[in-house]
């Protein structure tokens, strides 16, 4: 069931990627730090799919400010992992993102993150507002 006092989000995109021998740690599970690389290849793919141009030679860019991951379930290798992109509704120059990560072939959730993603211009390190068909996609 959805919680209540969660903010509205969309779905926007959904990942597959394929966990690799070396995603896991000594204790034979991912490392936790690889959920954040998971969210991001997801978080670029959409930007991606979206017509943006993710490159440091892009005039501008998304950059996230702060991320976090709650870790349900290990993730053991092998095993495909689809991670599900939301956003919430944009701001001037930001908007916020949420994940959710499921393995193939078993409908538990097992972890969900969250991101703040802020558009900026990288020749100057400052927010920029986000590009107006950005703002359509997660509206």
């Amino acid at each position: 069931m959805a919680n209540p006092d969660a903010p509205p989000r969309r779905l926007l995109h959904t990942s597959r990627q394929i966990v690799r021998w070396g995603d896991m740690d000594f204790y034979g599970h991912v490392n936790n730090t690889v959920y954040f690389r998971y969210f991001e290849q997801a978080r670029v793919e959409w930007l991606e799919q979206a017509g943006f141009v993710v490159s440091p030679e892009a005039d501008t860019g998304a950059v996230i400010i702060n991320a976090s991951c709650t870790f349900l379930i290990p993730v053991n290798y092998p095993a495909t992992v689809r991670v599900m992109v939301y956003a919430g509704e944009a701001g001037r120059s930001s908007v916020m993102t949420w994940y959710e990560l499921f393995v193939e072939g078993d409908e538990r959730l097992f972890a969900e993150g969250a991101a703040k993603v802020v558009w900026m211009d990288p020749r100057t390190g400052k927010s920029v507002p986000i590009p107006d068909a950005l703002r359509h996609a997660v509206s």
